[in-house]
């Protein structure tokens, strides 16, 4: 299927995105490229090639789990604006 200014028309009111007529016969160019690389990539042969979670084989260092700071809610509680029983009252927004 050939990609045509109307579809591209149609995703932008979709996005609710402002495309003027250079815009769209310019996105139109675009994503006829991306596409066409995708097709592309559809057509290579990857029978026998592994799924892989990240290109490189490569881990993290990571350092043990232990707590390196005390709790300090109480601390931050004193500086907020209104609290009622540890937590943080906020002004409603959402009715």
């Amino acid at each position: 299927m050939a990609l045509e200014e109307s579809h591209v028309r149609r995703a932008a009111h979709l996005a609710r995105l402002a495309v003027s007529d250079d815009q769209a016969s310019g996105f139109v160019d675009d994503l006829s490229r991306i596409l066409d690389m995708v097709d592309q990539l559809q057509s290579l042969n990857t029978d026998g090639v592994a799924p892989l979670a990240h290109p490189l084989d490569a881990t993290q260092r990571l350092r043990a789990d232990e707590v390196t700071e005390t709790n300090q809610r109480d601390a931050f509680q004193r500086c907020a604006p209104a609290v009622e029983n540890g937590l943080y009252l906020v002004p409603r927004v959402v009715e």
